[in-house]
């Protein structure tokens, strides 16, 4: 990241050092406070760099999260959106082998009608 602003008391509007004083320790000690600010600044930059990484590569696999869950809920809704359609295939298909089976042997599916209802009425007096 590059700050283009000048550290705080490094630099004045016009782009002078500010007056510490004409003495060699002010100067000495000017520079020190300024190179602390440069490091300080280089330091912050870093850390704001690997940070800014660590949330593009947390927002990818937010991101690829989120798309594959999103995909398991198509998948599911499009099987779930299919069982209706399914369930009717299989009633007419018992319903035509039923009325196949009728249509075969009228007199034996009438018997064995007529023997499970007298079985049940049995049942149901005990």
């Amino acid at each position: 990241m590059d700050h283009t602003s000048p550290t705080a008391g490094s630099l004045t509007s016009a782009g002078t050092r500010p007056n510490l004083g004409n003495s060699p320790n002010a100067n000495a000690v000017g520079a020190k406070i300024e190179g602390g600010a440069q490091t300080a600044h280089q330091a912050t930059d870093k850390i704001a760099d690997k940070a800014s990484a660590q949330v593009d590569r947390l927002s990818g696999t937010a991101h690829r999260a989120v798309d594959t869950a999103a995909d398991a809920a198509s998948s599911a809704a499009e099987w779930a959106s299919n069982i209706p359609q399914q369930a009717k295939q299989v009633q007419a298909q018992l319903t035509e082998a039923a009325s196949a089976s009728i249509r075969a042997r009228p007199i034996v599916t009438v018997a064995g009608a007529v023997f499970v209802g007298y079985l049940l009425g049995r049942l149901a007096r005990l």
